[in-house]
């Protein structure tokens, strides 16, 4: 019978048979590991275009029980809208008391709402003062491209009485890194970028919707927008919370995703004759 020695090809081999072992196993641990990418993961990514205002509020902050409590000022109820809710009972939110609303227009320089005519036409119809909003993806294009997708299609502004300023919202990316791959410096111009030119383009200083959670995360709380932007903050609890840097009120608080009728419901933090007031400018 022969005798395999250590200078034989069997003995030569196995190094490499256990060399490939190790590697194998090591791959098979990789994609069991927490936050590995897998099938099932990428599966849950949206489509692109499908992003809404608030869609990542409930999963990074999560949502108190029961109505806002503790505004000392009069309160205007408004509703904010995108495809996702299709063609909106309007009639039905005006006589439940809602007076003003927000229909998304834009996301990215790839993608106009669908449902945008029936919305922003249909609110306008009921007696609504309404605006439009931009869903902002910083790492697809610049502030600047998108604001000017956003004017080009929906995202104007007119001193009728029944338009208010367009609203860059900016939040958490629904479709990966929740800041969007950039800086803290390097979100804070992309934001600036897109504000500038929105006003250029229009004459008027955008809104900013956003959450305080993620505008720490993702702009290192950059107080330099309070003095020009009003506030559009989102928290679903009963108090408005911590307010972003920079701004010492909210203009708009969004504080639900299940609200009747439409479930993305708003204070405007005053009297209706506020919300006309920010519409003329």
């Amino acid at each position: 019978m022969p005798v395999l020695r250590s200078g034989s090809a069997a003995s030569a081999n196995r190094p490499r048979f256990f060399a490939a072992g190790t590697l194998l196993a090591a791959l098979a641990l990789l994609v069991t590991l927490p936050g590995a990418a897998s099938a099932a993961d990428t599966a849950t990514v949206p489509e692109r275009g499908t992003a809404r205002m608030g869609q990542g509020v409930i999963a990074h902050d999560g949502q108190g029980r029961g109505a806002p409590t503790g505004t000392r000022a009069v309160q205007t109820e408004g509703v904010d809208v995108s495809s996702h809710q299709g063609n909106v009972a309007w009639s039905t939110l005006w006589n439940s008391g809602v007076k003003w609303a927000y229909v998304k227009a834009t996301e990215g320089t790839y993608y106009k709402n669908t449902y945008f005519t029936q919305q922003y036409t249909g609110s306008y119809n009921v007696g609504m003062i309404r605006g439009t909003y931009h869903f902002a993806t910083p790492d697809t294009t610049s502030g600047a491209a998108q604001a000017n997708h956003f004017v080009d299609n929906g995202g104007g502004w007119s001193k009728d009485g029944r338009t208010l300023p367009g609203v860059l919202d900016i939040e958490w990316n629904p479709y990966g890194a929740q800041c969007y791959g950039k800086s803290q410096a390097g979100m804070v111009a992309w934001i600036r970028d897109f504000v500038n030119t929105y006003k250029a383009r229009t004459g008027r200083d955008a809104v900013i919707y956003t959450a305080t959670s993620w505008w720490k995360d993702c702009t290192g709380n950059n107080a330099s927008f309070g003095a020009t932007n009003p506030l559009w903050v989102a928290r679903y609890n009963t108090t408005v919370g911590e307010l972003p840097a920079g701004w010492s009120f909210y203009t708009m608080w969004q504080y639900t995703s299940s609200g009747p009728t439409v479930g993305d419901h708003n204070h405007f933090n005053g009297a209706l004759d506020r919300v006309v007031a920010l519409a003329n400018g």
